[in-house]
């Protein structure tokens, strides 16, 4: 019993890779809101997107540092393409090239569900991250707190 549970943790590559790909989402949100910030002609929507672009590099921060924790190196700042998961922020391009708030605010609630679930993959995996649960918890939380006010932005 013990070597089956034994084997069904995750190694230390597999948790660096796991963070890996949280912090290319949060990267991918940080340019994404950089650019929608940039893009729309709103006031209000300008400096939420600028202080949740802001947020993400703190969330970007602290993700490396937990990397470097385990072992791994972190020197990605600009998001990537990820193999398994559908890059979340992509549709954010044809919204801004439209430059229609409605089409930006919507292609955000996607991809931050989309980062949404994958904080909650990991969150559901104690056991593999139990050693930086609060920081996924408290990114996660936060997350959710922009998605709210994504949501309520006009």
């Amino acid at each position: 019993m013990d070597n089956i549970q034994s084997s069904s943790l995750k190694s230390k590559d597999e948790v660096i890779s796991d963070l890996k790909e949280l912090l290319e989402l949060v990267n991918d949100g940080k340019e994404g809101y950089h650019k929608a910030a940039e893009t729309t002609d709103s006031p209000e929507l300008k400096a939420l997107f600028s202080k949740l672009s802001g947020e993400r590099m703190v969330y970007a921060a602290e993700l490396k540092e937990h990397i470097e924790v385990h072992g791994g190196t972190a020197d990605n700042e600009d998001g990537g393409i990820l193999g398994g998961l559908h890059r979340t922020w992509l549709s954010i391009k044809d919204a801004l090239s439209s430059k229609e708030n409605s089409a930006m605010i919507e292609a955000i609630k996607t991809g931050e569900k989309t980062v949404i679930a994958k904080y909650d993959e990991l969150i559901a995996d104690f056991a593999d991250h139990a050693d930086h649960m609060e920081l996924l918890k408290t990114q996660r939380e936060g997350i959710q707190t922009a998605l709210s006010e994504i949501e309520a932005a006009k």
